[in-house]
């Protein structure tokens, strides 16, 4: 067993000494999960062209990354309002601000890797992105993860997650049913920093690099006045071997998730997305049974002609089966595949959360990849008033979760 020494000092974010374990490499396990990958890049490309693969691979590497930081959205959110921890959003910061200047490039010179014209992700501000949202962030914080953390951590290996991805695609799925009624509304029309400032990307850059630094500065001030306790360190080792078994640095993760995010805009043309792929695959399941969701308004479109054609053509679900791997194959390398029990009171969170967010991604159109992580690096209004809302329903969630019998994150806690 490997060991390390991880300096961390509580309350002010800098180094204590903390010895932490590394567990042995779970080496059938994760010989399996690398053959599968294989098989299934194999299957991609078969099917659906080599761009479609390039887009698998990319989903691995995000698994992968978040796995490896565990990098949170859910935890971000529960950490600040509960006790004002605010290290998780400052790597958001880190994260949107890198990605908003790829875009920017991006975006405004329509570069391409495979020429398909690049759009972001830029959406009405509503009644249905209002709520969406909100109650998406309650949704996480009773199923412990967002939609991408639900799939790393089921990825990862955490027993919960299989309850909260089913619930999360019947959500979805009901979400696309009722997506006619919520698009009917009030709402305003899509909104772009980038074209609202008059002066393009470069405007709509500096924009949002304004905003990036107040809130950054904002979240310096809260941890000096709220003195939270810190995140607690995970189990790591040292020199070239950090990157296959160690943990990574939040920053470091959030520089490597906006690199991908705007890599992932080069290839398919569309930032990266996670829930729509959840709509499909409760669309295929219904229709396998005889349902026509083809009548739906939701599945109008390039949704509708997804119906038709293999999961595999579809470039959200690869990604996500990508995300799934990629964080296994990690999980395994770091000897942390282990998964638990669940509790009676974890499984009923686990369900409600998943609805939940999967009805609240298809209303507010994403969840806090493609609305909050790709609407703001799109420059989308939207994505702002996701992130608030959401942060407003984690308020909420705070006071829901002791009812399932979930723990909040408290000033006395050791770390957070």
């Amino acid at each position: 067993m490997e060991q390390t020494f991880v300096k961390e000092k509580r309350f002010n974010f800098k180094p204590t000494t903390v010895i932490t374990d590394l567990n042995p490499m779970q080496k059938p396990l994760m010989t399996v999960g690398v053959i599968i990958a294989i098989a299934l890049l194999i299957a991609t490309i078969a099917v659906a062209g080599w761009v479609q693969g390039v887009l698998y691979i990319i989903g691995i590497a995000l698994g992968a990354t978040l796995l490896h930081a565990r990098f949170g959205f859910t935890s971000a959110f529960r950490r600040l309002a509960s006790v004002g921890n605010v290290q998780g959003l400052q790597a958001h910061m880190v994260m949107l601000a890198v990605a908003t200047t790829l875009f920017a490039i991006i975006l405004g010179t329509g570069f391409s890797f495979t020429g398909v014209s690049p759009s972001g992700y830029v959406s009405p501000v509503g009644l249905s992105v209002i709520f969406g949202s909100f109650i998406f962030g309650i949704g996480m914080q009773l199923g412990n993860g967002c939609a991408s953390g639900t799939l790393y951590n089921f990825g990862g290996g955490s027993s919960s997650m299989i309850l909260t991805l089913i619930a999360f695609i019947i959500g979805s799925t009901i979400g696309a049913y009722h997506f006619t009624f919520w698009m009917g509304t009030p709402a305003l029309p899509p909104i772009s920093l980038a074209e609202s400032t008059g002066f393009g990307f470069f405007g709509g850059w500096l924009v949002q690099m304004a905003l990036f630094a107040v809130i950054y500065g904002i979240t310096v001030k809260i941890a000096k006045r709220k003195n939270p306790p810190s995140m607690k360190p995970l189990p790591t080792t040292s020199g070239w071997k950090k990157v296959f078994r160690g943990s990574w640095p939040l920053f470091t993760a959030g520089i490597i998730l906006a690199i991908l995010n705007a890599l992932t805009l080069t290839v398919r043309g569309q930032p990266w997305g996670i829930t729509s792929a959840f709509a499909l695959w409760g669309g295929k399941a219904l229709q396998s049974v005889g349902v026509d969701v083809t009548t739906w308004g939701y599945f109008s479109g390039a949704a509708g002609e997804a119906l038709s054609q293999s999961v595999l053509a579809d470039s959200t679900s690869v990604m996500n089966f990508g995300i799934i791997l990629g964080a296994f194959i990690a999980a395994t390398a770091q000897g942390a595949f282990k998964p638990k029990k669940i509790k009676p009171g974890v499984a009923g969170a686990a369900v409600v959360g998943g609805l939940l967010m999967g009805y609240g991604s298809r209303l507010a159109f994403g969840c806090n990849i493609g609305a909050y992580f790709g609407g703001i690096a799109s420059f989308s209004l939207h994505g702002w008033v996701w992130g608030i809302m959401a942060l407003l329903g984690t308020g909420l969630a705070l006071f829901i979760r002791p009812l399932f019998g979930l723990n909040n994150p408290k000033k006395s806690d050791q770390f957070c």
